[in-house]
């Protein structure tokens, strides 16, 4: 699986490409993220990849020019190293928000090239002609395209064999089953808070498997009828509650 980015500030990518737990795919190159400085494909001394757009208006736009070489140098990279021509990401506010279902999409394919904008956007003769995927992280606007980058490489790279210590910790996640996790908890048994001993739910003690799961199974449901109740909805849509889900559920009175 490889990852090219095209980013202005590729300093931004190495420390999290040499930190936690995903590091090991990055550096067995299980994961082969390479990093493009647009700028090294700009025609002049000024290294210039932005200009005033048409039509006046604040800010730049990103030229079209130099995207077009970064990118046939990718194409001739990837080509080289016996590389697919990966998709065409660009992150943008107007894009497809990043959920689980695509971060699973993206973790089964090859991977992806990915433009990280900066300024107002990009030109539009680039982005018709070149750009297959438009994403975004959320409803809020950002500097640019390295932070949403960096989210989707993480959340692709945790779903890759052997990069979590424990092969089911990424099954239990938030959202792997269109639900919202259930609560954690570890040492010590009682927690003394100003407020009183905080103990650990009982359950959790017993030993018993199979009410263990019942009770992180209505935990989940609970939390995310609460929280998220249009994922209960999509859940149920998509014939992923049981009826003892459903029964629980009519308990909570949401």
């Amino acid at each position: 699986m490889r990852f090219d980015v095209i980013t202005l500030f590729p300093d931004l990518f190495a420390p999290f490409l040499t930190q936690g737990v995903t590091r090991r795919a990055y550096e067995s190159r299980q994961v082969d993220v390479r990093l493009w400085q647009l700028r090294d494909f700009a025609d002049d001394n000024y290294r210039r990849v932005d200009d005033r757009p048409y039509g006046g208006g604040p800010g730049m736009v990103m030229l079209a020019e130099p995207l077009e070489r970064s990118l046939a140098a990718i194409r001739a990279s990837q080509a080289e190293a016996g590389y697919p021509a990966t998709p065409l990401v660009l992150f943008t506010p107007t894009g497809r928000r990043i959920d689980q279902a695509l971060v699973r999409e993206f973790a089964q394919g090859p991977g992806a090239t990915l433009l990280c904008g900066r300024y107002e956007g990009v030109d539009q003769r680039f982005v018709d002609r070149h750009v297959e995927l438009e994403l975004s992280l959320g409803d809020f606007v950002l500097s640019g395209g390295e932070l949403p980058a960096l989210a989707l490489l993480d959340a692709v790279t945790r779903l890759q064999p052997g990069v979590l210590n424990d092969a089911q910790s990424h099954v239990q996640d938030s959202f792997s089953e269109g639900l919202l996790d259930c609560p954690h908890f570890s040492r010590p048994e009682v927690l003394d808070t100003p407020e009183g001993p905080r103990p650990v739910p009982p359950v959790l003690l017993s030993g018993h498997h199979a009410d263990i799961a019942r009770w992180r199974r209505e935990q989940s449901l609970r939390i995310t009828a609460e929280r998220r109740p249009e994922l209960i909805e999509a859940a149920r849509a998509a014939g992923r509650l049981s009826k003892a889900d459903e029964r629980y559920l009519a308990t909570l009175g949401l």
